[in-house]
């Protein structure tokens, strides 16, 4: 169970613990208190069985971390006449026996049923797809389903775990493809990160699927395989950690530059953070406007002229940074109108926010600890968000890849393009209407159908109107 660094006690980090309390000793109320002294919230607490000697109870208690449960519970044991039966992690039980499984479309209840599905009759439509490869798609899971593909190397912010443990996170993006989108998804992690491997691997699988979701993937391998991809197959490749996020970025921004009467053009932007996400949100808001951008990678400031810059962050120092400024991240932030965080905890302290100009905007997305903490910039900040479900405005890619994939496969466009970003980023961004926008609200929930739907329409509004779409109808997100 990870550490819920943030201090706040939620559901991912929660025990359900069974006690049996004898009648007439130490009582609910002691068992009560005493998870509370441990810092523990109880969430509910449900009869189990019951006699006249004992009373047995089923009590989950919401924590801020495994160690703080692991605590809780040995103060519970200590307890007389409190027995501590069974305690159940209920994170680790909503992953038992994984969180996705295979369901038939149609039912084999006779003869006849397996003669149409399976052999002879099967053979016919094998035909039909040999003689027109394009009817797969409405024969075959071909057009309803993704592959999310991960190598391992960068598991949320857990690093270079491998594809086996990174096995639970791709599960779970399926499971908010059909969630939020209807869209099948199925998760391949490769036990491999050489990168020629990886392409040809995708290249070998790619029939089975209508697009390609690249997720978890460390840069730089993932900018080669997204662009090799990219022209090699007929199907959209879309490494989400980079655009997903951006386009979330892009959406919150628009709504809080209107909030607070700022133009992008006019903007100063100072951005932590150019890796993968980091450098895909830099490109899409200097392609939404924003002109006076300065990017730090951990060694500083991203200028034209620095040397020992990857070839991406080349690109940013030639179309950013235009005074190339080379100080430090305080201060630069000395009259910015934004601060972007996708790095670390910790690389700015609230007060460096004093010297931004009027109503700063200040996204700092680092997870599970964000770059400064919100509590403490509060006082500073006209409008704030974060990458955690905690607080207010939080920046979440999950608003993004199930409509952007929906849109695709409904279209069936072969890529995704630069305008159907753009256009999914304003869409987004206009859910949320001008009597609805406020410093807690720039950007929806992740729970909001509207959200999900403007995406997909965008995508698809894009497509046939750039002649992309090879199929055009509604969307089925309704």
């Amino acid at each position: 169970m990870a550490t819920n660094s943030t201090g706040v006690p939620s559901a991912s980090n929660s025990l359900t613990i069974r006690l049996k309390i004898r009648r007439g000793g130490v009582g609910l109320h002691t068992v009560l208190e005493t998870i509370a002294k441990c810092g523990g919230d109880t969430d509910g607490i449900d009869m189990s069985d019951a006699n006249s000697e004992f009373v047995v109870r089923d009590v989950t208690v919401l924590l801020r971390s495994a160690d703080q449960g692991e605590l809780m519970v040995e103060a519970l044991k200590a307890l007389p006449d409190v027995e501590v039966q069974h305690v159940s992690d209920r994170t680790f039980l909503a992953h038992l026996g994984g969180k996705i499984t295979m369901v038939p479309r149609r039912e084999i209840k006779t003869r006849d049923d397996l003669s149409m599905v399976y052999t002879p009759g099967v053979a016919r439509v094998c035909k039909a797809i040999a003689a027109d490869p394009s009817l797969a798609y409405s024969l075959t899971l071909k057009g309803r389903t993704v592959a999310v593909v991960t190598d391992g190397s960068r598991i949320l912010s857990l690093g270079n775990i491998g594809p086996l443990a990174g096995l639970p996170v791709m599960e779970g993006k399926a499971v908010l493809f059909k969630r939020f989108a209807d869209v099948d998804a199925f998760p391949l992690p490769f036990d491999t990160q050489d990168t020629e491997e990886i392409i040809r691997t995708i290249k070998i699988v790619a029939p089975s699927f209508s697009a390609i979701n690249l997720e978890d993937i460390a840069s730089p391998r993932c900018y080669e395989i997204e662009n090799r991809l990219r022209d090699e197959l007929d199907i959209p490749v879309f490494h989400d950690d980079q655009h997903a996020t951006a386009i979330v970025v892009l959406a919150a921004t628009i709504n809080a530059a209107k909030l607070t009467k700022k133009r992008l053009r006019n903007m100063k932007v100072v951005v932590s953070g150019v890796g993968a996400a980091g450098l895909a949100c830099c490109k899409l808001l200097l392609a939404a406007g924003v002109r006076n951008l300065i990017g730090y990678n951990i060694d500083g400031a991203v200028y034209n002229g620095r040397s020992g810059l990857t070839e991406q962050e080349q690109w940013l120092a030639e179309n950013s940074n235009p005074k190339s400024f080379k100080g430090s991240m305080k201060d630069a932030l000395k009259g910015a109108d934004m601060f972007l965080g996708l790095s670390v905890a910790g690389v700015i302290k609230a007060e460096d926010l004093k010297a931004m100009r009027k109503d700063p905007i200040v996204f700092a997305l680092a997870n599970p600890e964000p770059e400064v903490s919100p509590l403490e910039a509060k006082p500073y900040v006209r409008v704030m968000a974060t990458g955690g479900s905690d607080y207010p405005n939080q920046i979440n890619n999950v608003l993004v890849f199930p409509g952007i994939f929906r849109g695709a496969i409904d279209s069936r466009v072969p890529n995704i393009t630069e305008e159907m970003k753009m256009e999914a980023a304003r869409a987004l961004a206009a859910v949320i209407s001008p009597s609805e926008r406020d410093e807690d609200y720039i950007i929806p929930s992740v729970f909001d159908p509207r959200a999900h739907k403007a995406v997909a329409d965008a995508v698809r509004r894009v497509a046939e109107r750039t002649g992309l779409a090879r199929r055009i109808g509604t969307s089925k997100l309704v």
